[in-house]
């Protein structure tokens, strides 16, 4: 369960990394806009966190896309 887990946080950290250059927005300015430090965008990015609905409702927000977007990686 736990490396089903590691390769959906990656595939998701990816997926918003994807999101975030397609819209030219560097890590530190996406953390900039959600209150986050950059380390922040980077461990998410990476897939070393379990982030929160909240947290990923704010990267949303940030972003400018909805949460149900943000998720739509499968």
């Amino acid at each position: 369960m736990a490396v089903k887990k590691n390769i959906y946080l990656k595939r998701l950290g990816l997926h918003i990394s994807k999101i975030r250059t397609s819209k030219g927005i560097s890590q530190l300015e996406l953390a900039s806009i959600i209150n986050k430090d950059r380390q922040s965008i980077q461990r998410l990015e990476r897939g070393a966190v379990n982030p929160s609905v909240f947290y990923l409702q704010e990267v949303a927000d940030g972003l400018e896309i909805s949460l149900s977007k943000l998720l739509d990686f499968s």
